[in-house]
């Protein structure tokens, strides 16, 4: 039963029977509260045997609102074959093939819910795919503002599922401008547009948090040791905790939490710098740059959320190159029969150096997240290996894909 939304700054409580966006008072992330007390005399873990393995078993914590659902969620939690107590939660089997699939499902499904007809989002990526996908499922217009130079596979998705899609010139932070000019039209409130951007609105992280859900039924209720998560945007993360924080309400869970681990890419990783600089927020991020689209976010909009749990989790920040994404991308294939999206790939980097450094021992369970698929990333791979197989002298500058934004992940 879905009570009020709280934001995360200052606390403030505002009415979850309308659309919401952040708080109007200092702009901080909302949080959905549900009664779990009264949750908690109706609804139980036993209660989940036989259900429909899709995220929205957890519907008595999730919005009273009825489903735009394509299947997503209940990925498989795979032991990994290389590692003892590794598992990899393969989110590249969601629709649209990735964990975007989630948020998009719960946001659009209240969207409709609310009455809404068009919604907007500035991407370059699965986040589009995923808005376009829910978006025709609902019966609702999609949107979508894209940098002109953004992958194939995300802008043909796109155009397939029958969504608006606006080629931007130039990084997603004009597509985000451009949504914005959009926000102040008369057109917007007289045609009920609505901004479903990352953590612009309070939902895609309902639909996240049933990952955390998912991992905690998998293993019996028993939480992993560590979780390793690609981190651009960081909704996955912050979902999550708050699945958490609920399941122990509930009565599902202990007290006990994992260590949670984010991983970022080398070209870009403002909340590494942030958390080995001791700080609370993270600063933007110049020049960010690499393969790993999703992680190509300078200053994700929830980063202050991000580092607490970083830090109430005892756990911690860790950057991977390019080279060893696509090092460990191939690795996963090999010999996981995984053909993981680069930000997958990225925990397996993240897990190798926080072994060596005895960060995590090899009786830990710990859980890799793949956040997507492969095969929506081959222009992106090919070209990767293709650069790092040259030597030196050879490599061109490869073409300018400014896909890059404070908006994320995409």
């Amino acid at each position: 039963m879905l009570t009020y939304l709280e934001c995360t700054r200052c606390g403030e409580h505002y009415p979850s029977d309308r659309p919401q966006s952040v708080c109007p008072k200092d702009g901080g992330i909302l949080y959905a509260r549900y009664d779990l007390t009264a949750i908690k005399r109706t609804f139980s873990a036993a209660r989940l045997a036989g259900r429909t393995p899709s995220m929205w078993r957890y519907d008595a914590v999730l919005p009273d609102a009825d489903p735009v659902s394509l299947g997503e969620g209940f990925t498989p939690l795979l032991p990994s074959r290389e590692f003892p107590n590794v598992f990899i939660k393969d989110e590249g089997l969601n629709p649209t093939g990735s964990f975007k699939a989630r948020g998009l499902s719960a946001a659009v499904t209240m969207a409709r819910h609310f009455g809404l007809k068009k919604l907007a989002i500035p991407s370059a990526g699965n986040a589009a795919g995923a808005l376009a996908a829910y978006a025709a499922a609902a019966g609702v217009e999609a949107h979508i503002f894209m940098p002109r130079d953004v992958p194939a596979a995300n802008r043909i998705e796109c155009d397939y599922y029958g969504a608006h899609v606006t080629l931007v010139d130039g990084l997603i932070s004009d597509c985000a401008r451009k949504v914005a000019e959009l926000k102040e039209s008369e057109d917007w409130k007289r045609e009920n547009w609505f901004d479903v951007s990352t953590t612009k609105e309070p939902y895609r992280v309902e639909g996240k948090k049933t990952m955390g859900y998912e991992v905690a039924e998998q293993l019996g209720w028993k939480l992993p040791h560590g979780i390793i998560y690609p981190t651009g945007g960081g909704v996955g993360l912050l979902g999550m905790w708050k699945a958490f924080e609920e399941m122990e309400t509930l009565g599902w869970i202990s007290s006990e939490r994992p260590k949670m681990i984010c991983v970022q890419s080398s070209g870009c990783a403002p909340v590494v710098k942030a958390w080995e600089e001791g700080k609370s927020s993270s600063e933007m991020w110049t020049n960010a740059a690499t393969l790993a689209s999703g992680l190509r976010v300078p200053k994700p909009y929830g980063d202050y959320l991000i580092l607490d749990i970083l830090k109430k989790s005892k756990g911690a920040a860790v950057s991977a190159t390019d080279e060893e994404i696509l090092e460990a991308a191939r690795q996963w294939a090999k010999v996981e029969g995984i053909f993981a999206a680069p930000e997958g790939a990225a925990c397996l980097v993240a897990y190798r150096k926080l072994r060596t450094k005895g960060f995590f021992k090899r009786e830990d369970t710990v859980v890799l997240f793949n956040t997507g698929i492969g095969m929506k990333y081959l222009d992106v791979l090919d070209a990767g290996v293709a650069r790092a197989c040259l030597p030196v002298r050879s490599i061109r500058k490869p073409a300018a894909r400014h896909i890059g934004g404070i908006i994320g992940p995409y």
